[in-house]
């Protein structure tokens, strides 16, 4: 494993608890409404626009063009961030970092930001803990606690964009694949990428979020007919209905049939190519019969297979396979026609898989 770098975030005051409002879930006009009798002027709703979604501020005090009155009414009535980043983990080349963060309620969730070539991806979560159960992931582990509201989503996403403006750089993508599933929290999780996708808000365009969900139909089929060209991607890790009921407990009420049914819907209804997620496990569910098998029944889709040699964890006792056999199962697949890619996993590089820091976190506290 790569040499990593451990920081513990200390002396932060961020959270306010308390029946406050989320700023990022308030209207503009709203807002204005509520502020002019403390400061009439339309240019410091502008302002505070241009801090939230231009600098991507997290704290109040940082709006120094603002007046201290209408400073304090915004700290007594409104939170900005819902997160208080306790502890980060960072790859020796520097280009992964993970954070945890804990929520107001003292539960906790993790974030990542990916840097490659001329990107910077944030994987950012949408529940606490995971529903899903998959035997392999150190999230499902952990059980499920509660779904996350859309601000507290958006909190992720504004974190580090504010931790990279700092350097002058930007968000290039999004990608929901982080602790839970966003298709079992569905309603804040369409509430959250329509708000990264408003142009008067982060204004990221459709086509650099990606969501990721173990394929639940019918909140496929719903998400294809919000018409926008929002990336789906979603988790197989098996190529038959037997074996992956042993990798993934929830596919016992969810057949392989109706998942690629309901994909093959929203690829007619967006015209968008779809992603599937395949984990390798060694001696598992990675041999040349799995291969030609996926293959099979991928076929008359158009759709690309992302295939990620599993991340180990404590909860798990399986392995990665060999770069051979890694190599050999992503050639059945183009030697059948279905496009593939060999994803890299960045985490693995920190041991900073799904789960595996907040995990850490609550053993060591």
């Amino acid at each position: 494993m790569g040499t990593k770098t451990r920081q513990v975030i200390k002396n932060y005051n961020g959270i306010i608890s308390g029946p406050m409002k989320s700023i990022y879930l308030t209207p503009n006009k709203t807002l204005a409404s509520l502020v002019k009798d403390i400061s009439p002027a339309r240019y410091r709703i502008d302002q505070i626009w241009e801090g939230l979604y231009k600098q991507f501020y997290q704290h109040w005090e940082e709006f120094s063009n603002l007046p201290a009155d209408l400073i304090t009414y915004l700290e007594e009535n409104f939170l900005i961030s819902q997160l208080q980043p306790i502890d980060s983990i960072t790859s020796n080349d520097n280009n992964t970092q993970k954070f945890l963060f804990k929520l107001s309620d003292g539960k906790f969730i993790e974030a990542v930001h990916i840097k490659t070539e001329n990107r910077n991806t944030i994987c950012i979560s949408t529940q606490v803990g995971c529903q899903v159960g998959c035997i392999f992931c150190a999230t499902g582990a952990a059980g499920f606690h509660r779904n996350l509201s859309a601000d507290e989503i958006i909190s992720q996403v504004s974190f580090f964009a504010h931790n990279l403006s700092k350097s002058g750089e930007t968000i290039t993508n999004i990608v929901l694949m982080g602790m839970g599933d966003p298709f079992l929290n569905y309603e804040q999780t369409v509430k959250s990428v329509d708000f990264f996708n408003h142009s008067d808000t982060f204004n990221f365009g459709a086509r650099r979020i990606t969501i990721s969900t173990i394929g639940i139909p019918d909140k496929v089929r719903k998400f294809a007919e919000i018409g926008k060209q929002y990336n789906l991607a979603i988790s197989l890790h098996a190529p038959n209905d037997d074996l992956r009921q042993k990798l993934v407990p929830i596919a016992k009420k969810i057949s392989l049939d109706s998942i690629l049914e309901s994909a093959q819907y929203y690829i007619e209804k967006t015209n968008r190519r779809i992603t599937y997620e395949y984990v390798l496990i060694e001696n598992i569910n990675d041999m040349d019969v799995h291969a030609k098998e996926l293959a099979y029944i991928l076929k008359e889709q158009n759709c690309h297979v992302n295939l990620i040699a599993l991340n180990p964890n404590v909860h798990f006792e399986g392995n990665p396979p060999d770069d051979l056999t890694l190599r050999n199962f992503s050639q059945i697949l183009l030697d059948n026609g279905i496009p593939t890619t060999v994803r890299n996993s960045q985490g693995a590089k920190i041991q900073a898989g799904c789960g595996q820091l907040s995990g850490q976190y609550l053993k060591n506290k």
